[in-house]
């Protein structure tokens, strides 16, 4: 059965995107190498991802390595939005709601992850108590704003457990 995963490059102060949802940011780090990334991209099977993150910024823009993992990623991509664009994307599905997509994602990837990419896609699985692990990739800058990796003013806190054997910052939610 799939398991859900919410994974993000942060900068060192908590952001994933810099203001205006700028990824250039990430140009001159996504380039280096990063064992954790290519670890998890042979285990990713399906992809969920907001309408913000599928549309945004790519730090790979206009090059070979565009799209998800530097554009090595080519399996399924869901996108979770109300408005879908009006022609049909190869190889992208869009859905309107979070438990259907995820869902459909899940039966796409099998017994792999489905990569959970976008803050606020990440925010509705936790609410709903769908997000099964967090995978954090710190990397060495400030960004000073932009879009957190988590925002949820008011709400409760939540638990996170390391997984065992993990030298990165992976952590299983614990409801």
């Amino acid at each position: 059965m799939a398991r859900l995963l919410y994974s993000a490059a942060m900068s060192l102060d908590g952001f994933i995107a810099g203001p205006d949802q700028d990824m250039s940011w990430l140009t001159d780090y996504a380039a280096e190498p990063n064992p954790t990334a290519d670890r998890l991209l042979s285990r990713v099977g399906a992809v969920l991802a907001g309408n913000a993150t599928f549309g945004g910024g790519d730090p790979n823009e206009d090059t070979e390595a565009e799209g998800a993992f530097g554009g090595r990623y080519d399996g399924p991509m869901f996108v979770l939005t109300h408005r879908p664009p009006s022609e049909p994307v190869p190889g992208v599905t869009f859905v309107g709601d979070l438990r259907t997509a995820v869902a459909e994602a899940a039966t796409a990837a099998g017994e792999d992850y489905v990569n959970v990419l976008g803050a606020d896609v990440a925010r509705q699985c936790i609410e709903a108590g769908l997000l099964d692990e967090v995978l954090v990739m710190v990397v060495p800058v400030l960004l000073g704003g932009g879009t957190r990796l988590f925002d949820r003013p008011g709400g409760p806190p939540v638990a996170l457990e390391r997984l065992a054997g993990e030298d990165a910052h992976w952590y299983r939610v614990t409801y």
